[in-house]
């Protein structure tokens, strides 16, 4: 498991959903959660839109991660970025993530997630979206 503050240069070789990537780093596979924001779900709203535009930024191509946190899952949590471009922050810009108000850190996020919900960008062109936090308790019969 890499070091928390480790910064490391990857190969993108799958993407799971909006916030989750498969990462190859020298001969380790790594399963990288994206920090401090929370896409949709894969059966939800949005969720097949948020993990294509995840997908279109980040698979095939050299990834750098700065290590932040490991999960209870036994994820990397990084700060992703491919292209020079912060994948967390363009998929909240984009409209295809949330900002994780419980694990956020970056207040900058905020600002962009208030601009895309502003020009209606993604899953803020629906009227009243869910968020995915509220939409997996729901589907546990939590809510």
């Amino acid at each position: 498991m890499p070091a928390i503050g480790s910064l490391m240069l990857c190969l993108v070789i799958g993407i799971s959903d909006g916030d989750t990537l498969t990462a190859r780093c020298d001969t380790d596979q790594l399963k990288v959660r994206l920090a401090e924001i929370d896409a949709p779900e894969k059966r939800q709203a949005f969720g097949t839109q948020s993990k294509q535009a995840l997908s279109d930024m980040c698979f095939q191509r050299i990834a750098e991660l700065r290590v932040v946190a490991h999960d209870r899952y036994g994820r990397t949590v990084a700060r992703v970025e491919c292209d020079g471009v912060d994948a967390n922050a363009e998929q909240v810009r984009l409209g295809m993530a949330w900002v994780y108000d419980k694990y956020v850190k970056d207040t900058s996020l905020y600002q962009l997630q208030d601009e895309a919900r502003v020009a209606r960008r993604g899953l803020w062109t629906d009227s009243a979206p869910i968020t995915p936090w509220t939409f997996r308790l729901r589907s546990k019969g939590k809510l």
